[in-house]
């Protein structure tokens, strides 16, 4: 059995995986990476984050030239669907990405394996015939779809995220069980494509974690496109036939479907990777505990990303990365989890940073708070977008940013710069001073930083 030496092994490929190889690589140290698929960029770029993105820009397209372009003085005598062309696309655009990812392996001289890893006793890494030893390993192997009980994901009708990037028909009736970020987008994807769309959530509200006032106006929003919402609701199973599926729920009648999305969250993807070999146990939870410094207590072996706790998000994962190999390097990191954004990247757009009204509330914060209507904002009247909304959280004493929280046109990008000035503890009297460009979205961010002090301009 070939046995090879590196000073660091990542293991997986996915953002956390190969940010954190390409990091070290510049900081001097011998890497290398494993991951199991032959496509490098783990889930968010092969069946996750980017071909969901290319899916909801061209459904997005596809509806704005059906039903919106007559506004913009369009006409348009029709509009057909090609759904092969739409998923032809889709793919491109993940193989152009994660072609990208395989150069920068390259380029940066990581040395990349294609197998399962698998931890040996000695802590060294069995991939296959091969057996790799490295004086530190990251384990950056992500997540994988969870279920609930009475759902079987191998039914050829009952699908995770994966499963419907990739559907070859539109289905008539796509139930979606979870109301949160992938439920949400990938049910607009079809809905805006033809499909009936029902969203049955456990919980009494969509979106569970984010600003509930940002939840209620997003939760009116979908239902004036069309998206049937059954809140409080709990299933307990699915079944399917020749007819589709029927998904039973608990004190209320069975929903017929002929498809069903099942979107109930994610899990850390650590089966497999013999952890109990050396010595480390995922909590209840499946997560695998780090230190500040994403040490296991195992010596030499760190984790990052989905499979340790905190919000499965790749942006989170990517800092988590480079903060890890820096620590390793040079003994200092940082990655500031006060200010990682949650994006929900549907029409409008829903984007939060920082702490939510309830969250502040609960904790017995004083704030403040400023918000502005898309509806007043030129660039969005000119657009012909205008819903929505921007509204800024300060400290009632110091006026320091605590959280943004904006659903609109664009939301996703506006949150960035909400993002960079909670980093630098800016005020709300910061943004507001700050002279923002006209006419731009942008300047509905200034306009609900100037609000927290009751001197918004524009309304």
């Amino acid at each position: 059995m070939p046995e090879h030496t590196h000073e660091l092994l990542v293991i997986g490929a996915g953002p956390a995986g190969y940010v954190a190889a390409i990091r070290a690589a510049q900081l001097g140290i011998d890497t290398a990476i494993v991951d199991k698929e032959k496509q490098l960029g783990g889930t968010c770029l092969r069946v996750g984050c980017i071909p969901s993105k290319a899916l909801l820009e061209s459904s997005h397209k596809y509806e704005d030239a059906k039903d919106n372009f007559f506004a913009h003085g369009i006409e348009v005598s029709s509009v057909d669907l090609n759904l092969k062309a739409m998923m032809k696309r889709k793919d491109k655009v993940v193989k152009t990405l994660t072609t990208g990812v395989a150069g920068l392996m390259k380029k940066n001289k990581v040395k990349v394996y294609q197998g399962t890893a698998t931890f040996n006793s000695d802590k060294s890494v069995a991939i296959g015939k091969d057996t790799v030893k490295a004086k530190h390993v990251l384990i950056a192997t992500g997540s994988v779809p969870s279920s609930i009980p009475g759902v079987n994901l191998d039914d050829p009708l009952i699908d995770t995220s994966t499963d419907a990037l990739d559907y070859d028909k539109v289905p008539e009736h796509l139930a979606v069980i979870g109301a949160g970020v992938i439920g949400l987008e990938l049910g607009s994807v079809w809905r805006r494509l033809g499909s009936k769309v029902t969203v049955i959530e456990y919980l009494d509200r969509i979106m569970p974690g984010m600003d509930e006032e940002l939840a209620t106006a997003a939760h009116k929003a979908f239902k004036s496109q069309g998206v049937e919402f059954m809140l409080g609701c709990a299933v307990q199973g699915v079944s399917s036939g020749k007819d589709g599926v029927t998904i039973e729920i608990k004190d209320a009648g069975p929903v017929k479907a002929d498809r069903v999305l099942v979107s109930v969250g994610r899990k850390p993807n650590t089966e497999g990777l013999g952890l109990d070999k050396i010595g480390i146990t995922p909590n209840r939870r499946g997560q695998i505990e780090v230190n500040g410094k994403f040490e296991t207590g195992v010596d030499g072996v760190y984790a990052v990303g989905d499979v340790v706790p905190g919000p499965m998000l790749a942006h989170k994962a990517e800092e988590e990365g480079i903060a890890c190999m820096e620590m390793i390097a040079t003994g200092h990191g940082h990655i500031d989890y006060n200010t990682i954004p949650s994006i929900v990247y549907t029409h409008p757009e829903i984007a939060s940073v920082g702490k939510s009204e309830q969250e502040l509330s609960e904790q017995g914060i004083e704030y403040k708070k400023g918000s502005f209507p898309f509806l007043a904002n030129g660039r969005a009247r000119a657009n012909d977008d205008t819903e929505g909304w921007v509204k800024v959280l300060a400290d009632a004493a110091t006026d320091r940013v605590l959280g943004v929280h904006i659903i609109g046109d664009s939301a996703g990008d506006l949150i960035a710069e909400c993002a960079t000035a909670m980093a630098f503890a800016a005020s709300s009297e910061d943004i507001a001073r700050a002279c923002h460009a006209h006419p731009t979205l942008s300047e509905a961010v200034k306009e609900a930083a100037l609000g927290v002090s009751g001197r918004s301009i524009h309304i």
